[in-house]
């Protein structure tokens, strides 16, 4: 590197020069991209290794158990400025998400210390936490001997940090102040609307903003184009079709999944008025514009429908939409993002989540040096890194949402993204009542729904059986 290169960098380190402006700079003086980036993030690793005694486990080796995940594959890139950093060695195994959570259940209710840390998601911590497998992070997180100054803990987006700590009491509130932290936060999904720009426009629809007009919208649609439906959510028997766009309107209605009794016993709250209006407006939306197949529809084909033009509009992940922009997808390109608030009379959009997190093992032997992997993967650096190199979409560091650089580049390709999150973060949390029977609980909420839809149950009679349901399984556990 020469002197001029050298300099721009000390620049940028120093503060005197933004990311954004750093880049520009470096590639007048003829470098690419792509190697500028390189640099500044080699540059941004050994300013790190200067505040913090990085090296204090080196020879070290930690195991990691990982999802097939564009997160994955953003830590893999940048883990060779980790390892020299440190003087670890890292070694992981990746799967894919089918046989994914088999493999944690069955490492970690065998007590097996072969992983250090892992992925997961922050409903899993449910089972987890109470089950003696994982490690409360807060004992490394609030220890300044182990954790490096510009870790920056309150960077992390309220509503996603608060949603991966909980007390392990049934029905206790995330984020409370005696919760655990079970896991850190990774990347996050929110829930609103990807849709097909030109299918809008060539049907003269206007995007919906609740959901009187997404169901009016989505049947528009559908006939203003030949061959196509007009709105994608998911149908599948599983809990994973209940915590996307679902709960998301669901929630924005002010509804919740269970009450909680001031003595802690919890009830079924699926079958108030209001949430048989809701449950009505949603089977009509997707008995009139959904998918033929809905009930079979996963993550999987509601991406692929938008992705393959055979979908106008998805309610889900949001970061589902950004991968179907993009890559050897039929509509790349064609896409755009709106933030949707389900009720007319809500300030904004409430977002249930989802959210990759990190966990250490409480049968790990290296828990220390863990902790050191944990903390530089879910650090500001690789954030911004991953964010600004990678397709680590979406951060939950509020740093890494402020960098120029990284708004620009989404704003570039995918209109009205940044926006969309920008209106939605404040709202975006876990809105599910933590307790141990939820993976039962609302894969029986995902069956119900086929049923109404599938007009085998009116949606009022539907909603007050699966209520008796639940309320019954919650007495028997010991829960309500």
């Amino acid at each position: 590197m020469y002197d001029k290169e050298k300099g721009l960098i000390a620049a940028y380190r120093r503060g005197s020069m933004s990311r954004r402006s750093l880049l520009r700079a470096l590639g007048a003086l003829g470098m690419s991209t792509a190697t500028a980036s390189v640099l500044v993030n080699a540059s941004a690793t050994r300013a790190l290794a200067q505040d913090f005694d990085w090296k204090k486990h080196s020879g070290t080796g930690i195991k990691l158990l990982l999802n097939k995940h564009p997160y994955t594959d953003a830590m893999i890139a940048n883990l060779e400025n980790f390892k020299a950093m440190t003087g670890m060695e890292v070694t992981y195994d990746v799967f894919p998400e089918d046989v994914y959570f088999d493999k944690v259940t069955a490492a970690l209710s065998s007590g097996s210390s072969e992983y250090d840390a892992f992925m997961t998601g922050a409903y899993m911590t449910w089972t987890y936490g109470p089950a003696g497998w994982i490690e409360d992070l807060n004992q490394w997180i609030m220890d300044d001997s182990k954790t490096n100054p510009n870790y920056n803990w309150d960077d992390m987006l309220p509503g996603v940090r608060a949603s991966c700590a909980w007390n392990g009491r049934p029905g206790g509130a995330l984020g409370s102040e005696d919760a655990k932290q079970w896991c850190i936060p990774w990347g996050y999904e929110q829930n609103n609307l990807a849709y097909n720009a030109g299918m809008m426009e060539k049907a003269g629809v206007a995007v919906p903003t609740n959901l009187d007009e997404l169901v009016e919208a989505a049947a528009k649609v559908q006939a203003g184009n030949d061959g196509i439906y007009g709105i994608g959510v998911r149908g599948s028997r599983s809990w994973a079709t209940i915590h996307p766009g679902f709960l998301s309107g669901y929630a924005n209605f002010g509804q919740t999944d269970l009450n909680v009794s001031d003595d802690g016993m919890l009830s079924a709250a699926m079958n108030t008025d209001v949430s048989k209006a809701f449950h009505a407006q949603w089977v009509k939306m997707i008995q009139d514009s959904g998918a033929s197949d809905w009930s079979t529809h996963t993550w999987y084909q509601v991406g692929t429908d938008l992705g393959a033009g055979k979908s106008a509009m998805i309610y889900d992940a949001d970061i589902l939409g950004y991968f179907m922009n993009g890559g050897d997808n039929a509509m790349a390109g064609q896409l755009a993002y709106a933030p949707f608030a389900a009720n007319p009379d809500a300030a904004a959009p409430t977002p249930n989540i989802w959210i990759w997190s990190l966990a250490m093992s409480s049968f790990s032997a290296n828990k220390d040096a863990a902790w050191y992997f944990l903390q530089w993967a879910s650090g500001p650096e690789h954030g911004l890194f991953g964010a600004s190199q990678m397709d680590f979409v979406n951060p939950v560091r509020a740093s890494v949402w402020a960098d120029a650089g990284f708004r620009d580049r989404l704003s570039s390709s995918y209109p009205g993204y940044v926006e969309m999150h920008d209106v939605s973060a404040p709202g975006a949390s876990i809105k599910f009542t933590a307790q141990p029977l939820f993976f039962d609980l609302t894969t029986e909420w995902a069956a119900s729904l086929q049923k109404m839809v599938a007009n085998e149950v009116p949606v009022d009679e539907g909603l007050d059986q699966l209520a008796e349901s639940v309320n019954r399984q919650l007495k028997e556990a010991g829960l309500g």
